[in-house]
C-alpha cells in the first residue's frame, strides 16, 4: 500500500540553525499519527512543513504518492485546524463552515448537505446562526473542526487544538476527535506536547527531541519499550522511575544491585538479563512497583522499602520510596496501608524492566 503521507530525509533550518534534522516518517490511510515532544522540539514546524505553511531545506514531502515540496498549501488536499480556531468573527457558524467551499466555487446545494452532514455529527446545530463571539471555547472549536470536515481531505492536520481548553473540556473534546477518527476512518497528523494525548489518539507516535526524532512507534511500544531515557522520561504520567543501578551476571541470570541511603544495598535477580554493563539505568513504570502480595508470577521480586511519602489519588495511591538516589514512585491500591517513614514490601515485576545505558540513554534490552 502507498503511504498517504511520506516525509523522507526532510531537513528544515532557519539561516544556520537546524530546526529539524534528516525526519522519516510515513503512514498509512486511516492512521492517526501523533508528533509529541517538549516545547521548542520542531513539532509544529514539521506540521506546517506538511502543510506547505514552511519551506523545506531539504528532502521530499509525499502526499497520496504525489511530491508536495512544490505545491502551494491550497492544492495539497489538506485541512488545517488551528490552536486558535481562526474564525472570521463577522461571520455566522454556518458561513464559517462553507465559507472554504464557497470560495472554491462549490454549489450551494453541495454547501448545504456538508453543513448539515458536519453539523449534525459535531452537534453544533443550534449555534449555526451564531457568532464566534457568542461561543465558548469548545464550540468555537467544533466549529473550526466543521469547517476542516467539510472538506473531505486527504489529511487532517491538527496544531495543539486542545491547547485553550480547560482539563474537563480537554478530555470530552478529545473523545469528540477519536470518535470522529473511527467514524471517518480520515488519516490524521496531530501536533500536542501532552504526552496523555498522544497515548490515548494516536495509531502511531513519533517522540521529538531538538528537532530529532527519537523513537516512532505505536503507543504501546513508545510506553512498553522506550528506546531511550528521554522517552522513557517523557511518556507516562507518572514518568517511568529511572535508578541507578549495577548489574552483575551470576549463574542464574544477572544481579541488579541499587543503593540504599542508611541500609544494605536492595538486589533483585533478573533471569532474563544478559549481556548488561556494570553501570546501568533500571527503568520501572510505577505500575509495575506493587504491594507485595498483589503481583504474583516468577519475575516478581519483593523488598522491604521504607517510604518517604504517600499521596492519595483516588482510584491509586502513589508511595514514594528513596532508592539509587532517586524518588522512585510506586502506584498501589487505593485501601494500602502505606505510611511514610514505615517500611513496605514491595513487588518489583522485572518482566517489564527496561535497561539503558548511563551514558548514551539508548536502550539495552
Amino acid at each position: 500500500m502507498t503511504p498517504i503521507l511520506d516525509i523522507k530525509n526532510l531537513y528544515k533550518n532557519y539561516g544556520s540553525v537546524e530546526i529539524l534534522k534528516d525526519i522519516n516518517v510515513a503512514i498509512e490511510p486511516g492512521d492517526f499519527l501523533v508528533l509529541v515532544g517538549p516545547s521548542g522540539c520542531g513539532k509544529s514546524t514539521l506540521l506546517n512543513c506538511i502543510a506547505g505553511l514552511e519551506p523545506i531545506t531539504a528532502g521530499t514531502i509525499d502526499i497520496g504518492g504525489r511530491d508536495m515540496t512544490e505545491v502551494s498549501p491550497k492544492d495539497r488536499d489538506i485541512a488545517m485546524v488551528f490552536q486558535s480556531y481562526a474564525l472570521y468573527p463577522t461571520m455566522s457558524v454556518a458561513k464559517n463552515i462553507t465559507f472554504g467551499m464557497k470560495v472554491r466555487g462549490v454549489d450551494q446545494a453541495t454547501q448545504e448537505k456538508k453543513l448539515n452532514e458536519v453539523a449534525q455529527q459535531l452537534q453544533i446545530e443550534p449555534l449555526l446562526q451564531r457568532r464566534p463571539g457568542q461561543l465558548s471555547g469548545g464550540q468555537r472549536q467544533r466549529v473550526a473542526m466543521g469547517r476542516a470536515l467539510v472538506r473531505d481531505p486527504k489529511l487532517f492536520l491538527f496544531d495543539e487544538p486542545l491547547s485553550n481548553l480547560d482539563a474537563k473540556l480537554r478530555v470530552e473534546m478529545r473523545s469528540e476527535i477519536k470518535k470522529l477518527h473511527q467514524n471517518l476512518n480520515a488519516t490524521m497528523v496531530y501536533v500536542t506536547h501532552d504526552q496523555i494525548e498522544a497515548m490515548t489518539l494516536a495509531t502511531k507516535i513519533v517522540v521529538l527531541k531538538g528537532g530529532i526524532v527519537q523513537q516512532i512507534g505505536s503507543p504501546a511500544e513508545i510506553y512498553n519499550k522506550p528506546a531511550n531515557l528521554f522517552v522513557a522520561d517523557f511518556m507516562g504520567s507518572p514518568a517511568m522511575n529511572l535508578i541507578p543501578a549495577r548489574a552483575k551476571a551470576n549463574g542464574s541470570g544477572t544481579k541488579i544491585e541499587i543503593e540504599r541511603a542508611g541500609a544494605a544495598p536492595l538486589v533483585l535477580t533478573d533471569t532474563h538479563a544478559k549481556d548488561l554493563p556494570e553501570d546501568v539505568i533500571l527503568g520501572l513504570r510505577p505500575e509495575d512497583i506493587a504491594e507485595a502480595g498483589f503481583r504474583a508470577g516468577e519475575d516478581v521480586q519483593e523488598a522491604d522499602c521504607l517510604i518517604d511519602m504517600v499521596e492519595p489519588a483516588g482510584a491509586d495511591t502513589y508511595v514514594v520510596s528513596q532508592l539509587g538516589g532517586k524518588q522512585v514512585t510506586a502506584r498501589l491500591h487505593a485501601e494500602t496501608n502505606a505510611r511514610s517513614g514505615e517500611t513496605l514490601p514491595l513487588a518489583f515485576d522485572l518482566s517489564k524492566v527496561s535497561y539503558f545505558a548511563p551514558e548514551s540513554g539508548k536502550r539495552l534490552n
